[in-house]
């Protein structure tokens, strides 16, 4: 049985009177954190569409120059402990009360937001898990919801960090393992699951965020007699077909629909024994809330062999189109497609490449990619695009219209090293060739067309990365940085660079702004820290 460290227990308890002075209870109520943030940034996205827009205004194109560093926290002691690599924080911080959350695989922190302070910290002793990252956690009224790398969901107390209940959801020994960051909605925690290529079926869960009741599972390849089977050889490679649901999604309350982005189809790079579009792996898919039942798909990359994991959030966006409202759903995917549906339909609006591609030769009536066979990998090698961009967040803002992602224009070659009819694992790999473009784009989500662009400098011919995440603001800024270490502010409307500035690593998690103690303040990671930037007093 998996159990937290006595020494940590120890340390929370002898703390516990202190906390409960230092550290407001955190009580977002759950009717209300899907609204943009202000004073808090209570998910993953700071809301429920995606968007990463904050209303604030304090930090402006006039003023910008003159942030600067209030405090930094740092977390390498964790990887010396143990003689393990330097952590990298990939979360996105949630900021609720006047803490803040964050985490790295087998950890989480509270720290008081006003100086960096630790509050208290838990530790998860994983048995199996693996540990590539981990997105952040959850919060539903007094309770943070933390998902570790051997698949266990724990219910931890907001103000001490005492272990609530937890509740296994995945078994590590079939290669199932989580980063991602739960989603709270009114009264679900939905949970997501990764898996890469080791042949088993992605799913999410719904929990009962005072139980960890299981409320539903929907699966992200068909089970028997379901009609989406036709598009899979068999039940049997469906059952092992991938599509793991391992970044958080989006939700519309009006609706009440889920949006998720599923994940590669197995195996990997090897399509020869699995024909067909293989539904709903590398998708946008539509879930009602309460039931996990699917509303609509659209499949992004229909039979993908390339690892173009669809796991890019899907933002939601309110437009008028040809005189009326429209509600859509826009995604800039990593097969270099950018998509607009509507987003009560699942019809399309945009597919439209946002990098240059020659892999595929149009689209199907569902406006659906049409994949060029002869561009899979082979045994000797085929050119294709590298991922053009990664699970970084993007962002959008409503007074620009505009959508904004860091992308990777480049080539990779792509080789078949299982060929028989009945291939597992990955069956092939791909490595990055030549030179790459790192590009951000401000993209018009009603054309597909880029607005503006900046590229970055490549010094030394950097591996072909992309990230990291963006931020934009209602004060006409866009928040984000490069891979040379640089946090970099621009004009969201021109693309201007209002203000950059070095720091020890690049930025690794989710950029967030809030209001606090009278003062707009810009949290971000970066390597094994957190950096606090405001304007001085």
């Amino acid at each position: 049985m998996r159990s937290v460290p006595a020494v940590c227990m120890a340390i929370a308890a002898a703390a516990l009177v202190s906390l409960a002075a230092a550290a407001p209870v955190a009580s977002p109520d759950p009717n209300t954190i899907g609204r943009p943030p202000v004073t808090s940034w209570p998910t993953y996205n700071g809301d429920y569409t995606g968007q990463r827009y904050s209303t604030l205004t304090r930090i402006t194109p006039a003023n910008v120059s003159r942030i600067a560093q209030q405090w930094v926290y740092q977390i390498t002691s964790v990887g010396a402990q143990r003689g393990a690599p330097v952590p990298v924080i990939k979360c996105t911080p949630l900021l609720v009360g006047g803490v803040l959350y964050i985490t790295i695989p087998d950890h989480v922190w509270a720290l008081d937001a006003h100086t960096g302070r630790e509050l208290w910290h838990y530790e998860w002793v994983d048995h199996g898990g693996h540990l590539i990252g981990q997105r952040g956690v959850a919060i539903w009224r007094t309770t943070v919801y933390f998902l570790t790398p051997d698949n266990w969901l724990i219910a931890l107390n907001a103000t001490t960090g005492k272990e609530l209940w937890r509740k296994n959801y995945a078994d590590a020994r079939k290669q199932y393992f989580s980063t991602s960051a739960p989603l709270v909605v009114k009264n679900h925690v939905i949970v997501g699951v990764g898996g890469d290529a080791m042949d088993m079926p992605g799913f999410l869960d719904s929990f009962d965020p005072a139980t960890g009741r299981l409320q539903w599972t929907w699966w992200s390849t068909p089970r028997k007699d379901d009609p989406a089977l036709k598009t899979w050889p068999n039940e049997a490679a469906s059952e092992h077909g991938g599509g793991m649901t391992w970044m958080p999604g989006t939700y519309d309350p009006k609706l009440n629909l889920l949006f998720w982005p599923t994940g590669n189809t197995n195996p990997v790079f090897a399509g020869q024994g699995r024909p067909g579009a293989n539904l709903w792996t590398e998708s946008i898919v539509a879930l009602d809330l309460d039931t996990g039942r699917l509303k609509w798909y659209f499949q992004v990359s229909p039979h993908d062999t390339h690892d173009f994991d669809n796991t890019t959030a899907p933002i939601l966006i309110d437009k008028v189109v040809d005189g009326k409202p429209r509600r859509l759903v826009s995604q800039a995917a990593r097969n270099g497609f950018f998509v607009t549906l509507d987003r009560v339909t699942g019809k399309y609006l945009v597919v439209r490449p946002f990098v240059p591609l020659d892999y595929s030769s149009g689209l199907s009536p569902q406006g659906e990619p049409i994949p060029i066979p002869d561009k899979d990998p082979t045994v000797g090698g085929s050119i294709n695009i590298v991922n053009a961009t990664n699970w970084f967040a993007p962002a959008y803002s409503p007074k620009t219209g505009l959508f904004y992602v860091n992308s990777v224009e480049g080539k990779a070659i792509y080789y078949l090293v299982d060929d028989s009819d009945h291939p597992s694992g990955y069956g092939g790999t791909g490595a990055g060739i030549g030179h790459t473009r790192r590009i951000l784009q401000a993209i018009d989500p009603l054309t597909g067309r880029a607005v503006w662009t900046h590229e970055y400098p490549n010094l030394n011919n950097a591996p072909p990365t992309t990230g990291p995440a963006l931020l934009t603001t209602a004060s006409n800024l866009v928040i984000t940085g490069d891979d040379q270490k640089n946090l970099i502010i621009f004009s969201a409307d021109k693309g201007r660079i209002l203000w950059h500035q070095e720091v020890a690593a690049n930025e690794s998690g989710g950029i967030i702004t809030y209001m606090l103690d009278g003062r707009q303040w810009i949290l971000f990671s970066a390597g094994d820290s957190l950096y606090a930037y405001s304007l001085p007093r």
